[in-house]
């Protein structure tokens, strides 16, 4: 086997998606390559996850073409009801699966209409197979749960308001 040989070899070898190979040819050459791949890999790991809240107080009267586009997001994420005053939103701190209950066939941990305490386990967002208890950062009665029960959220999605 001659260099040019070896060399279209290593050119092939680097446009492929191959991560090694080892060839062994009759007249008894090995060879063996090798090349590194670089994956973005991004790991999230959580021993408590807290949610991040929102307090909406009385929507302010916006100019027409001044923070438009703030605008829609809000009303897309918190779907904000007029002249709910002083509302407190547990959003979802990652992106993951939720799940009202502990398990399957449970009763979930809130509903409608309970009143919880801070630091109360309101739900559980499952991300990567790991099960992460929310809790309230507030004291309230639950107005609405605002996701069903095996949805996916997304980071900073509302799950709950309260009062």
């Amino acid at each position: 086997m001659d260099y040019k040989e070896i060399k279209q070899i290593m050119k092939d070898m680097e446009d492929s998606k191959l991560s090694s190979l080892e060839i062994e040819f009759p007249d008894g050459v090995k060879i063996s390559m090798s090349k590194s791949v670089v994956n973005e890999l991004s790991v999230v790991t959580a021993q408590k996850a807290y949610p991040t809240t929102i307090e909406i107080p009385e929507a302010p009267m916006i100019q027409e073409n001044e923070n438009k586009a703030l605008l829609n997001s809000q009303e897309q994420n918190t779907s904000m009801v007029k002249g709910s005053e002083n509302l407190k939103i547990i959003t979802s701190p990652m992106v993951g699966t939720f799940y009202a209950s502990s398990a399957p066939g449970k009763d979930p941990f809130v509903k409608n209409g309970d009143k919880i305490k801070k630091g109360q386990v309101v739900c559980i967002v499952e991300a990567m197979k790991l099960m992460n208890e929310i809790e309230s950062e507030y004291d309230g009665e639950i107005v609405e749960v605002c996701v069903q029960d095996g949805e996916i959220v997304e980071y900073g999605m509302p799950l709950f308001k309260l009062k």
